[in-house]
């Protein structure tokens, strides 16, 4: 009798401990998908719809879409949603939220109708995020090493002699062109250094015009080719850099969005507006690339430290609001050891070897240079 009353009490042991990590590992999913409170509890997918901007009517963290499809493999493919179809918000059997479809092809396959049986198209599908959605808000500029810029042909003067930035204008570059191939034209900016290691990830260039080569220039007879300018931003320089259009140009028509990898951590380093704080919608650049795995569609959540506080005679106080002497006395500038709280999103669409561009999705507060930026939460 006694043997078996251990048996039970280690059954039941057994059966508390499963239960426990079960519900721990509910509860840790449940942590990473966050309804909006506002959230309907359907939804009908109309013409233009993006799964990004469906999943942001249901989800704080639209990047999470996969975790809340995750019942119906088949919307992997974005061609598989259509406009007309019900999208509903359920609990599954353990509790945690998930998105169901109700096709409107499949329904509309069960009426019988006089009219000519339609088709629905693949362009008629919706997409995860489109490039044209945020086309108007990506910047056209370049990063580029200084080898690189070294082998690169640039404008060395005009057919009028003076600098412009009007359409038609002729230009001539040092090197060999390929005839009717359309350049794009680049005034050099400031070399950009990581704040963290203090070495160059190369200069920022700023995109100021596009051209069409006329001539294709003679380098070995010291003959320029022509550029006719087709379309001018700013000012054409001498000593501006040509290269073909498209290098390092191209993005995808859709971004497949996806959650950073977790060991990422980074910062801010530059920001195109060259503004101290800059919010949504805005292109920022941070000193992290391929050599740090991050990808085209990484999503990246924006964070700060927290302003660091010393205890002083008279009180907590803020570390840039005492004494030298106090900020001495602590170990790193402050006795406690802060938080960084998320001030927005991120996500790259260009990514070199040690840099990225991204484009901020969303602030609760302007963001700044210097901020860190780390897999999303």
């Amino acid at each position: 009798m006694e043997n078996h009353d251990k048996r039970t009490k280690r059954m039941l042991k057994k059966i508390i401990l499963t239960l426990s990590l079960f519900a721990c590992s509910l509860i840790s999913l449940a942590e990473q998908l966050n309804i909006n409170d506002d959230a309907p509890k359907t939804y009908v997918v109309v013409k233009g719809d993006t799964l990004w901007e469906i999943s942001a009517v249901f989800l704080e963290q639209p990047w999470l879409w996969p975790k809340l499809w995750r019942s119906n493999p088949e919307i992997n493919n974005p061609h598989l949603i259509y406009p007309g179809d019900i999208i509903t918000l359920v609990l599954d059997e353990r509790g945690v939220p998930m998105l169901v479809l109700e096709s409107a092809k499949a329904k509309a396959s069960y009426k019988w109708s006089p009219k000519t049986r339609q088709k629905n198209k693949d362009d008629m599908a919706i997409r995860l995020l489109p490039l044209e959605v945020i086309a108007p808000f990506i910047k056209y500029d370049h990063l580029f090493s200084a080898e690189q810029l070294e082998k690169l042909p640039y404008v060395i003067g005009s057919d009028e002699g003076y600098r412009s930035s009007i359409n038609g204008f002729k230009v001539y570059v040092n090197k060999n062109l390929l005839l009717a191939q359309t350049y794009a034209i680049y005034n050099k900016g400031e070399e950009i250094i990581d704040p963290e290691t203090a070495e160059s990830l190369g200069f920022y260039v700023d995109l100021v015009a596009t051209g069409q080569a006329l001539r294709t220039g003679n380098h070995s007879k010291n003959e320029p080719a022509t550029l006719k300018v087709s379309t001018a931003k700013r000012e054409i320089r001498s000593g501006d850099f040509v290269v073909p259009v498209h290098e390092g140009q191209m993005f995808p028509s859709v971004f497949t969005m996806k959650a950073a990898d977790k060991s990422l951590r980074g910062a801010i380093i530059k920001a195109t507006s060259n503004g101290r704080e800059f919010g949504k919608l805005e292109v920022v650049m941070i000193n992290r690339g391929t050599i740090h795995q991050v990808t085209v569609g990484d999503v990246m959540a924006i964070k700060r430290l927290s302003p660091g506080v010393i205890e002083t005679s008279t009180g907590p106080k803020y570390t840039v609001e005492t004494s030298r002497w106090n900020r001495l006395l602590t170990s790193d500038g402050s006795n406690y050891k802060m938080l960084e709280e998320i001030v927005g999103e991120l996500m790259v669409f260009k990514v070199y070897q040690q840099a990225s561009m991204a484009l901020i999705l969303r602030t609760e507060k302007p963001a700044r240079l210097q901020d860190m930026v780390t897999a999303p939460e």
